[in-house]
């Protein structure tokens, strides 16, 4: 009995070692972050680091702004989930509500392995098919925030289809069944009845492919141009937030080095900003 209880209590107390490592992990990448990205703003005032477009960090008189790269991340992160949402939706209300036996062992297969497929993979994917698509749809050479978009829109489907579809499930069956009691249709019993009662489990799946969308790295590098400018069009080429940090990082020092961590600061605040909504969300989930 007392080993049993030892045993217990050290089983408890290695959990709660794993859950503290995980809260100083987190504190100490985020004193990391900042001990290393806010000296920029001895040099270079805030506001000039988040409204200029001139990012010239090797000019004989550099400057460091990212609006460029802000308003790049933007409209991709629009985009993706602009073209995202629609087909995400319908796969999960479809996967919730309808599939059945093979069909939803196999959709739920194919969704678990597209979440699984590396970065670097929808890269070639978009280098071998999206850009060749872009460039002669819209002209250019192709590799644009379009085509960024696009690529981030099948890197963010696993995460809209697997949450919203944990979502539309938890409806309970008594609000379907008075909605067709009163003579609705389906259609209707899952616009105007589920749907609006999953609202929060499908606000929470956005959130968390914004955060998937600000933060990808590799596949965005690969298609989007990397070029520092302004982009005057979605079928421009663009530099966002993350591959500003991942192109310079190689040979940055002093000045610039700092300013590539006070973008990876950005990065955070918003992420963590995205991490905050979804926790209030599923709490007001909770209350309710």
């Amino acid at each position: 009995m007392k080993y049993r209880k030892g045993l217990e209590r050290s089983g408890r107390t290695l959990l709660l070692l794993s859950a503290l490592l995980s809260v100083v992990t987190v504190i100490l990448i985020t004193l990391f972050i900042f001990s290393q990205g806010l000296p920029l703003f001895k040099d270079v005032s805030l506001w000039e680091f988040v409204s200029s477009t001139d990012w010239s960090p090797s000019a004989e008189s550099p400057h460091y702004g990212v609006f460029s790269f802000i308003y790049a991340s933007f409209v991709v992160t629009f985009l993706s989930l602009l073209f995202a949402l629609p087909l995400s939706l319908a796969t999960a209300i479809h996967l919730a509500l309808f599939a059945k036996g093979k069909v939803k062992e196999v959709i739920t297969m194919s969704v678990e392995l597209l979440s699984g497929i590396p970065s670097v993979i929808f890269g070639l994917f978009g280098i071998a098919v999206i850009v060749p698509m872009v460039r002669a749809l819209f002209g250019g050479n192709g590799y644009s925030l379009l085509s960024s978009s696009l690529i981030l829109a099948i890197m963010v489907m696993p995460t809209l289809i697997n949450v919203s579809e944990v979502a539309i499930a938890s409806v309970s069956s008594e609000l379907k069944e008075a909605s067709y009691g009163l003579g609705a249709t389906t259609a209707q019993t899952i616009f105007r009845a589920i749907l609006p009662t999953a609202r929060s489990g499908i606000t929470a799946a956005i959130v968390l492919s914004l955060g998937r969308a600000v933060g990808e790295t590799t596949a965005v590098l690969l298609v989007g141009g990397n070029a520092p400018l302004f982009p005057s069009s979605p079928v421009s080429m663009g530099r966002t937030l993350t591959m500003n940090i991942v192109t310079d990082m190689g040979y940055a020092e002093g000045t610039h080095m700092s300013a590539l961590f006070a973008t990876a600061m950005l990065l955070f605040v918003v992420i963590l900003l995205l991490n905050g909504i979804v926790t209030f969300l599923s709490h007001r989930s909770r209350t309710k």
